[in-house]
């Protein structure tokens, strides 16, 4: 007898009680779990069995069952006559009055609907309910354990590709992953009934026999664990995925590129802060059928498949070589094969940190590279660097370039910035002098790099008048190309080292995403669940939602995803004028949205038609008045002219800090404080009807996009009456202060 078969739930005699004086027979395995979990739960067993409350139900159905026990027809059916049926035990043991007892059933009704979406989610899959599910739908017995390992040992045997896939909707990255969570919350709810047992005792006696789980053997929760989850789903499962098995079940660390998914999760928080923001769509993902020959045509893969020795030997063990990937290799499908390339990739970037990064080195924070982000965090950044700098801490710049350094050469941040620029191919040269600290225009940030048609060959810095050309900074000279060419160098080592994976190229200075490595790094991405969506998610987006994405996409991506949408509206007004309509309706409309719109080629009449727009009248007009076409400015409302004083006014802030950021980098301590802010409001207030108190009061009108401004303005002003009033005005907006303002 097991451990688990001794657990002091009461099932026997609660399943007798149900025949008897119910005459209903429940199922073994659901009712098992269901008295299981609410015991370890903390259920009350003064009655002989664990008494349900409310609360206990809610989590029992919402959060346990939906990771525990499969959702097979005849166990969703059984729950809810098991929690049913233990409340009528529960108020025949006088344990419940009538009305505790009718709220009970009431909880559960409620929980139901809950409980069968939660069932049925497949992001609430895990490796035992996986195959709990395909042995039922196969007529295996699950009591069964001969049968159990006979069913696994044909499947075993089933080519990858023929094997029933998992839903559409989850990877096997998504099924470790929640297998790992579930068994956590498993082993964590029995050490807590261990720890109660130890601490209290029930009339019932203790839940779980012997000498608490906290002293056991350290193998001995592990083992219950396994035990209770093999009663709820089929027996054996345990022993087949801990032994000759293993490869169906895989763990966390047999998948390396949840490794890397974990990476990419933290790029595009350093980035963005939020995981539902979208990154733009590749160019053109691969169609499936092409992924195996573009796998194979890769020099790595190859090399690993074909028996890896050497230096590549623990590559290839940790990718799965030889072993279960190379049944994928030979006969996976496209979706496995992807997962094959992305467990190559992910070790390669594993190989990458472990030889380029400093033994004791850590990657505490990314560098404030991406330029869309000044808004955002230039001023934090001067008062860190204020702070430093009064601290006389003149070690602190080198350890800066030091560990910005790092960061260009780690490769998960090389894919994932590809990835985000959208396909767009970048220059090793000016990603080395950005991240190296030379003052670039924000506009070469996403711009693309013209690729040579040229084979790969071993890495030259451009020539100085190339890199004027590349960096927009004319006449620079050998000098710099020397004190450039060492990082460019090496940063190009790690392009080549993933570029043996099949999923990177360089061409010269150029380097990108190949097809392959697109459809890679976007399986990764969607394993970290980070919004990665394709050309036909794109367009089938709300404008909102085009507009909100566009505005942070790469120019050239935005002007392609803002042409293809209303091409595939048909190309009208219609759908322009939509899109402005969704520009006025998030209430910032912004000189660069304008400018992508105008580059996509936006029809004037929806623009002239615009003009009376509270919000984004003045903006239109601009736009005409780029493309030298009269527009009135009587049509034009006073709330939208007060919408591009505001923009025009952010841009101005970003100036100023910049400036400050610079003077303090360069210990520029006697240069005046920068004005552009203030000088521009200014500008704009003598034309203002109302003078400055009125266009204080219209900036504060647009809401929360304004309060940083304001807040500034009331810092900095030199005019105390105009830093009043400005004062006055943020209080009015709801937003919040920037640091520093």
């Amino acid at each position: 007898m097991t451990r688990t078969t001794a657990l002091n739930t009461g099932r026997d005699d609660f399943l007798s009680w149900a025949e008897t004086e119910q005459g209903v027979t429940l199922p073994l395995r659901p009712a098992d779990a269901v008295l299981t979990l609410l015991a370890i739960r903390g259920a009350d067993r003064r009655s002989g069995v664990p008494e349900p409350t409310p609360q206990l139900v809610r989590q029992v159905l919402h959060e346990d069952l939906p990771v525990l026990l499969p959702a097979t027809p005849d166990g969703l059916a059984a729950v809810p006559r098991v929690v049913s049926a233990l409340a009528d035990r529960v108020r025949a043991a006088n344990r419940l009055n009538a009305k505790r007892h009718a709220r009970l059933l009431d909880a559960v009704r409620e929980a139901l609907p809950e409980f069968e979406r939660a069932m049925s989610d497949p992001h609430n899959l895990t490796w035992p309910r996986w195959y709990a599910s395909l042995l039922h739908a196969d007529g295996v017995d699950p009591g069964d354990p001969g049968a159990v390992r006979t069913w696994l040992a044909a499947h075993a045997a089933t080519p990858p590709g023929e094997r029933r896939a998992l839903p559409a909707a989850v990877t096997r990255a998504d099924v470790a992953a929640r297998t790992f969570a579930a068994r956590a919350l498993l082993t964590e709810a029995l050490l807590n009934a261990s720890t109660a047992d130890a601490e209290r005792s029930s009339p019932a006696g203790p839940l779980l026999p012997g000498q608490p789980l906290l002293t056991a053997a350290p193998d001995e929760l592990e083992r219950l664990a396994t035990e209770l989850s093999d009663r709820w789903t089929a027996d054996g499962l345990g022993e087949a995925f801990d032994g000759p098995h293993a490869d169906l079940a895989p763990g966390p660390e047999a998948l390396p590129h949840i490794a890397l998914a974990d990476r990419f999760l933290d790029e595009h928080l350093d980035y963005y802060g939020d995981s539902a923001v979208p990154l733009p769509p590749p160019p053109a993902l691969p169609a499936p059928e092409d992924i195996r020959g573009l796998l194979h045509a890769a020099p790595l893969p190859a090399a690993l498949a074909a028996g890896a020795d050497g230096e590549l030997r623990e590559l290839a063990e940790r990718c799965g070589f030889p072993g279960s990937a190379t049944s994928v290799w030979t006969e996976g499908t496209p979706q496995q094969l992807t997962e094959l390339a992305a467990d190559i990739l992910a070790a390669t970037v594993e190989r990458v940190a472990a030889d380029t990064a400093p033994a004791d080195s850590t990657r505490d924070a990314a560098p404030d590279e991406d330029r869309r982000r000044v808004d955002r965090d230039a001023d934090a950044d001067a008062d860190a660097d204020a702070e430093g700098e009064e601290n006389g801490d003149e070690d602190e710049s080198e350890s800066e370039e030091e560990s910005e350094d790092e960061y260009a050469l780690d490769a998960a941040h090389v894919l994932y910035a590809l990835y985000e620029r959208g396909g767009t191919p970048d220059s090793v040269a000016r990603k080395a002098a950005d991240v190296t600290g030379w003052t670039l225009s924000p506009d070469l940030e996403d711009a693309p790099v013209l690729v040579p048609d040229t084979a790969r060959a071993a890495y030259a810095t451009p020539s100085p008048q190339e890199l004027s050309s590349l960096l927009g900074l004319p006449g620079l000279g050998e000098t710099d190309r020397e004190a450039l060419d060492g990082h460019a160098q090496a940063l190009a080592a790690v392009v080549d080292r993933l570029a043996a994976t099949g999923c990177v190229f360089r061409a010269g200075d150029a380097y990108g995403l190949t097809p392959l490595g697109e459809a890679v790094v976007r399986h990764v991405l969607t394993v970290a669940h980070v919004a990665a969506p394709d050309r036909a998610a794109v367009l089938a987006w709300s404008a909102d939602q085009l507009i909100e994405a566009a505005e942070i996409w790469p120019p050239a991506v935005a002007v392609a995803a803002l042409t293809s949408w209303t091409a595939h509206r048909g190309g009208t007004d219609a759908a322009w004028s939509e899109l402005l309509a969704a520009v006025a309706a998030a209430g910032h409309p912004t000189a660069a949205l304008f400018s992508r719109l105008a580059l996509a080629e936006i029809p004037t009449a929806p623009v002239r038609a615009a003009l009376t727009d509270p919000v984004v009248g003045a903006h239109a007009r601009r736009l005409l008045d780029d493309r030298g076409e009269e527009a009135p400015p009587d049509a034009v409302p006073l709330s939208a002219r007060a919408f591009l004083i505001l923009d025009e006014l952010h841009a101005h802030w970003s100036e100023d800090m910049r400036a400050f950021v610079a003077a303090l980098a360069d210990h520029r301590d006697d240069e005046p404080a920068p004005t552009s802010l203030t000088d521009a409001f200014d500008r704009a207030a003598a034309t203002w009807p109302g003078g400055a108190a009125a266009l204080l009061e219209a900036l504060a009108a647009t809401g929360p996009e304004a309060h940083g401004i304001l807040g500034d303005l009331r810092a900095r002003h030199p005019d105390s009456r105009i830093a009043q009033l400005a004062a006055r005005a943020v209080r009015t907006t709801g937003g919040s202060p920037r640091a520093g303002a």
